[in-house]
């Protein structure tokens, strides 16, 4: 049995049943409506190409059938499809010669294209017409989005775009009907392709240009915690000061009590004796807290080469020739990562030193406490033991 005009009426039938009832909802492009456009684009082609009834039939059938495999699976759906053709063919008792005709047809939709004869070259063409087409963009955008939706690959635009581009240049039509008209509208997408790609690789290239060089907001930012650090590092200097001063006062009294009132009354020695312990104490670790620490002062090119350096503090440059210095900062303020690296760096060193400062400072104001509490226990004992 031949494919004729009624056998086309229930494969269009048959398939039109089978995409709308089965296929997924992520099919956004490989619906009915572009197997319908395929099968019109084949009638268009078949008829301008002179191919005869039997030609015709094949190429529809072929039309119809060739991307019902994707009820099945996404990526080889091809070799599903003629399965599906087969089967339903068979069922119809159509001739073997027939049935492989239209199997290759679909096989040769499989991209890139290699059709064996005229009718699968207008299958080809019917089923990638969409490139010549004048809405082809809204084509490619629901390409785009069922990629996405059905897991296969998430490709923003510029990276569809791209790969877009790349298809358009590796395909060619076969018949003299996309030859003509078709090619020269498929040649106007290519550029107007080619022409958004560039302009949203310019754009990105600004953005990342920008995000490169950061924000007023980042030095803000650096310029507000550097001043906050350097106030809480005052404050905790004042405090040491003051822990010094008054430490260093109690001391000389005590020392003077010691000296002028231990004869007449000895058994006052003990508790002053405690309380300037525990003042040279508190002394000790407040000189601790604001006691500066200095490191090497020098740095090799490999170290500015490799980013190792924070030449924002004093400590890192200042045994180092100042022609070496200003080569060092050339070629970090040429550099925002690296510049924006040391920025942090310095940041953090300031946070690991007012870390160390307002512990041993604690420290002070602890022992500070305890020795004034129990020197005057001990002075109570003392004195109610009189």
């Amino acid at each position: 049995m031949r494919i004729n005009s009624e056998l086309l009426k229930e494969i269009e039938k048959y398939v039109s049943d089978l995409i709308i009832n089965e296929s997924s909802e992520n099919l956004n492009y490989h619906t009915i409506e572009h197997t319908r456009l395929v099968v019109k684009n084949s009638e268009t082609i078949g008829a301008r190409e002179n191919m005869n009834e039997e030609e015709m039939s094949i190429l529809l059938a072929g039309a119809w059938f060739h991307d019902t495999g994707y009820i099945k699976k996404y990526q080889g759906h091809e070799e599903e499809s003629v399965t599906i053709a087969a089967n339903f063919l068979k069922l119809k008792e159509v001739d073997k010669d027939i049935i492989d005709l239209v199997s290759d047809c679909i096989m040769a939709t499989k991209f890139p294209h290699q059709p064996a004869n005229k009718i699968a070259k207008a299958l080809c063409d019917a089923d990638f017409m969409h490139l010549g087409a004048e809405n082809y963009f809204e084509f490619a955008e629901k390409l785009r989005q069922e990629l996405a939706n059905a897991g296969i690959r998430k490709l923003k635009k510029l990276e569809f775009e791209k790969e877009s581009i790349l298809l358009f240049e590796s395909h060619s039509y076969y018949t003299r009907t996309c030859l003509g008209e078709i090619t020269k509208t498929k040649e106007k997408n290519l550029k107007l392709l080619q022409e958004s790609f560039m302009k949203r690789e310019q754009k990105k290239k600004a953005i990342s240009k920008k995000v490169k060089g950061y924000s007023r907001g980042v030095d803000s930012m650096f310029k507000l915690t550097a001043r906050n650090q350097i106030n809480l590092s005052s404050i905790a200097d004042n405090k040491s000061n003051i822990l010094i001063s008054l430490n260093g006062i109690i001391i000389s009294l005590g020392l003077v009590a010691l000296a002028s009132k231990f004869q007449a009354n000895p058994a006052i020695i003990v508790p002053t004796l405690i309380f300037i312990v525990f003042s040279l104490s508190t002394i000790i670790l407040a000189i601790l807290s604001t006691r500066p620490n200095i490191s090497s002062g020098k740095f090799t090119r490999n170290d500015i080469k490799l980013k190792k350096v924070n030449l924002l503090f004093f400590g890192n440059f200042y045994k180092m020739g100042l022609d070496e210095y200003e080569w060092a900062i050339r070629e970090m303020i040429n550099d925002d990562r690296y510049l924006y690296s040391t920025m942090t760096k310095d940041q953090y060193s300031l946070g690991k030193v007012l870390a160390k400062k307002y512990k041993l400072l604690r420290w002070a104001f602890n022992v500070f406490m305890l020795g004034l509490v129990i020197s005057v226990i001990a002075f109570l004992f003392v004195f109610l033991q009189l």
